[in-house]
């Protein structure tokens, strides 16, 4: 029986996929990829409420893990690289990102990364106001 155990064990395969949450203080996304980057779920706040309101509450977060579990469950993967994204010069990302995260690890998913990929501006297009600057 030892021996029958040990095969089975090293025939399930852990696969892993790259989870890519993006999150506003107006709504919430959440995208799956595998290792080469090829889709394989997209679930955003819209589609789980529709009032705009509520797009980007930690609840809703947890309904949008709950529909991506599903999917990686059926497809067999257990590891996942997180990458959020806020919007670009915000200093934290939105409500929904560490819910999603807590769902996940309550699934029973082990994640292997959190990587934050928020964009930063780098000077960017001319403020206004003019050469002596804006006068109040």
């Amino acid at each position: 029986m030892n021996e029958e155990d040990m095969k089975e064990k090293k025939k399930t395969k852990e696969y892993e996929a790259v989870v890519n949450i993006y999150t506003s203080f107006n709504n919430t996304f959440v995208h799956i990829t595998d290792m080469s980057g090829k889709t394989l779920a997209k679930v955003t706040g819209g589609m789980v409420t529709k009032q705009d309101r509520l797009k980007a509450n930690p609840t809703i977060a947890m309904f949008i893990a709950k529909r991506v579990e599903d999917t990686l469950k059926e497809l067999g993967i257990k590891l996942l690289y997180i990458r959020i994204r806020a919007k670009t010069g915000n200093p934290a990302p939105g409500p929904g990102a560490h819910s999603i995260i807590k769902s996940f690890t309550r699934a029973g998913f082990k994640i292997i990364n959190i990587l934050d990929t928020t964009r930063s501006p780098r000077g960017g297009p001319k403020k206004k106001g003019g050469r002596r600057g804006r006068r109040v």
